[in-house]
């Protein structure tokens, strides 16, 4: 009994630690994945590195942007932090 009481304060702090950081981070990267998922061609998007613009063409990996009467850019699709405007 002596060593479960022991125990208990590491467990109970492993709890918390798991409730308040760890599962919080699984949601927020399932979320990001389901959105990257669902990444259509028009789409308004931002980068990670906050460039603006639409998705003009899709692949598997990469994602084809173009800026308002810019070039075409190519970044990976885990590149897109959020999308802006769906297209319809």
């Amino acid at each position: 009994m002596g060593t479960l009481a022991s125990l208990l304060p590491i467990i109970l702090m492993f709890v918390i630690f798991y409730f308040l950081l760890i599962r919080p981070q699984q949601k927020r990267q399932k979320q990001v994945k389901q959105m990257q998922a669902d990444l259509q061609k028009g789409d308004e998007v931002v980068t990670i590195g906050g460039l603006h613009g639409a998705i003009h063409a899709i692949d598997e990996d990469t994602v084809v942007l173009q800026e308002a009467n810019g070039p075409k850019l190519t970044f990976d699709r885990s590149a897109i932090r959020e999308v802006k405007d769906k297209a319809q």
